[in-house]
């Protein structure tokens, strides 16, 4: 089991982020995880109907299937292991075991037109 997997496991038993939740996202991901769990705490994970996205504090990332936009994914991750995840991903995956992913139905490229 990796410890993605493990930290997933006990997130979706406690369907909340716990103080042991927490302590093995950080374990697992240090300050990616720490970013990402700040990120759901400000409701920053948007759902659109072609994408869900992370607004960052000088972007706006897009994510599917655990791959980001961002430069931390595109430069510095392995993308052989399935462990190392940008703090975008990780905000994902948190946000939708707890049911912290604000929906939006429209089109992200109709919200990016008045940016």
């Amino acid at each position: 089991m990796s410890v993605v997997d493990d930290w997933e496991r006990s997130l979706a038993e406690a369907g909340e982020l716990t103080p042991d939740v927490v302590d093995r996202i950080l374990d697992a991901h240090g300050e990616r995880g720490a970013r990402a769990i700040e990120a759901v705490a400000e409701e920053r994970v948007k759902e659109y109907r072609d994408f869900t996205v992370v607004v960052g504090h000088a972007d706006e990332y897009v994510v599917e299937d655990d791959s980001c936009d961002c430069a931390d994914a595109t430069y510095n991750l392995d993308d052989d292991d399935p462990a190392q995840l940008c703090w975008h991903a990780i905000a994902v995956r948190v946000a939708t075991h707890v049911d912290a992913v604000d929906h939006h139905d429209m089109w992200y490229a109709e919200v990016r037109e008045f940016l």
